[in-house]
Parts: C-alpha cells; structure tokens; sequence
C-alpha cells in the first residue's frame, strides 16, 4: 500500500498525498441491484435514457419511456433476471463473473508490476458506479488511470458511453489523473485465441459435430452503421478470425444479431429468426456463441440460451448447444492482461 507523502518541493506545512500508482479500471455495462420491480425501473431507467443508448429526442422519447415501457418492463425483464440470478450470492451472473474476472486480472498485474497499480472495476449503469471508483483510485494515489471497457468491438452504445461516464467522472476531480482509455481489441491474436479454444472444448465434449457455429453479437440499429459506427465491421473481422483460427470452412460459421429494441431495422440477420431458418434448411445440431460479450449476461444466459433455443426448437431443430463466453477462464484474463500491458507502455514497462 503506499502511504501519503509531501509532494517535491512543497513547503513544510503542505498536506500529505498519495500518489505514484497506476489505476486499471475495467468497465462493463452494469446490473439491476435486484430484480423486483423498483430497483429494476431505476437500472433500466439509467440504461434506456442514455442517449447513446437511445438517441431520440428527448421531448419525443421520454414520455413513452416513462409512461409506458418502464411501468410495463420492469415485470418482464424482473423475471429474466430471476431465472438467471445468483441467489446465492445476491446478485446477478454478470457480477459475479466481473468480480471474478477483475480478482484473477489483479493478482496477474501485481505478479507484474506489484503494488504499483491498483486494479478494480466498475459498472456503466447501476453499481459499482464508475464516478466511485475513479474517487476511489485518486484517493489512493493513482495519478494515471488505463480506463478499459469491457467490449471487444467498440460500439457507441457499449465502449463510447462508458468512456463518456469515465470523463464525466474526471471533470469531478480536482486534481485529474493523466488518464488513458483501451481502444477496441476485436482482432487481438490472444482475444481471438481465447474464443478458439473455447469452442474446441466444447466441440470435443460434444457427442453430434454441430452443423454450424453461429456467432450471435448484440445488435444495433442499422442506421447507426450508417452514422459511422464502425461496431458491424469489427464483428465480422472477429468472426472471419476466428473461424480462420479454427481452419474451417466458410459454410461451417456464420454471423448475426441478437437483442432488437424499437420499431428501427437492426443489423441483420436477426438470430433469433436465423436459427429458425437453419432449422428449416435442415441443420438440425448448432452450437452459439457470443463474441462481442466478455461476461455471461441477460443476453446470453436467457435471451440466446431460452429465447433463440426455444426458436431453433420449435422449427425443427434437434440439438442446441450454447458456449458460454469466455468469462474468468485463464486464457481470457491472459488475453486482458495482454491487451492491458501493450496500453500501459510508457507508464509501466
């Protein structure tokens, strides 16, 4: 731990500071405090009020919002949650794995580097807020901090509006860390040898080869492509990547969306109607996964393995298989501690 001390030539009489470390700061996107009713209308009215999130007016948006979607949602998604949460520990899975995950990654960078860095992590939406974090690190002499949203393809809705809460954060500090945010890592070889390895794992415990992987990303308004996002192009390279690391042929891998909001077209093909479709054409065995999800959530622990099962099955299909992400396995928390060093160059070599 490092103790307060007077800064360089300060007089006498100057109050004690810490200062000297680096702050590694892991971002994801956050959690409902619980599942019932009110605390889920406070996570969700976070969530669907940002504007990077839902860029609507807000004289247009709001009252629909407040009026209608978070009277009625908050039951909905409130069993989601419940199917999925960990009553053990009070709390839901993406939590816990991003405690997990930010305990592993800690004990890799003190390995390294020792107490010269302090590891935590924080939640866009809900708690640990990213405004109490960022205090908290100053407070314990980080005068840099790496910022690091959890998302391998950068997206406006996902690494922009945790970046945007990060800056937020800072323009409460009196005195600012030097700080640094971690660019995308879609394409990073370690990242894409993670994802490999997870589904050779699980293909070797499988006793049918499924007929295709689908690789099934969160989705996002076409419109949003249009704007510049660059979110569709980086998951198609991570796909393209992983399947040449895994040597397969084109037809043994394909690419698509999931989790549509609103009446806009999203990125397309829809997976849930996808699934159905290939169904249909006769593969009847397919594993999922999801690439763009560095923790199971919501999304992937109901939404692909209850909803979009439930539409492969109901068309036909015989064996549904979903990888879970990679989550705190070693080769995961190797390919974040990667991606950590590489962005560290100049403050810790």
């Amino acid at each position: 731990m490092f103790d307060a001390i007077r800064p360089a030539h300060a007089p006498a009489d100057h109050p004690k500071v810490k200062m000297g470390r680096v702050g590694i700061l892991l971002a994801n996107l956050g959690t409902p405090d619980d599942y019932s009713y009110w605390p889920m209308r406070r996570y969700l009215n976070e969530f669907l009020s940002d504007r990077r999130v839902i860029d609507y007016p807000a004289w247009k948006w709001q009252p629909i919002l407040q009026a209608i979607i978070l009277t009625k949602r908050p039951f909905s998604s409130g069993a989601a949650y419940k199917s999925i949460w960990n009553h053990d520990k009070g709390e839901s899975p993406l939590m816990t794995i991003t405690k997990d995950q930010t305990a592993k990654l800690r004990a890799a960078m003190q390995d390294r580097y020792g107490d010269k860095v302090m590891v935590d992590f924080c939640m866009r939406y809900g708690n640990p807020s990213t405004k109490s974090k960022v205090r908290q690190m100053v407070a314990e002499g980080c005068d840099r901090i790496l910022f690091f949203p959890l998302y391998p393809q950068y997206a406006g809705a996902t690494t922009a509006t945790a970046n945007d809460q990060f800056f937020r954060a800072l323009m409460d500090e009196a005195w600012q860390p030097a700080s640094r945010t971690v660019p995308a890592y879609f394409d990073e070889p370690a990242y894409i040898d993670a994802l490999a390895q997870s589904v050779e794992r699980a293909y070797a415990a499988m006793e049918t080869r499924p007929d295709v992987l689908v690789c099934s990303y969160h989705g996002m308004p076409e419109r949003y492509l249009m704007q510049g996002d660059p979110y569709h192009c980086q998951c198609a390279k991570t796909s393209r990547l992983l399947k040449e690391r895994l040597g397969w042929a084109d037809d043994q891998l394909v690419t698509t969306f999931q989790s549509r909001f609103g009446p806009e077209e999203w990125l397309k093909p829809y997976t849930v109607d996808h699934v159905a479709e290939l169904a249909r054409q006769g593969k009847k065995n397919i594993a999922v996964i999801a690439p763009a999800f560095s923790a199971d959530c919501i999304e992937t622990l109901e939404e692909i393995n209850e909803e979009i099962r439930e539409s492969f099955e109901e068309a036909g299909g015989e064996t549904f298989t979903y990888i879970p992400c990679l989550n705190d396995e070693d080769a995961h928390i190797a390919a974040l501690g990667k991606v950590v060093e590489d962005n560290l160059k100049g403050w810790l070599d």
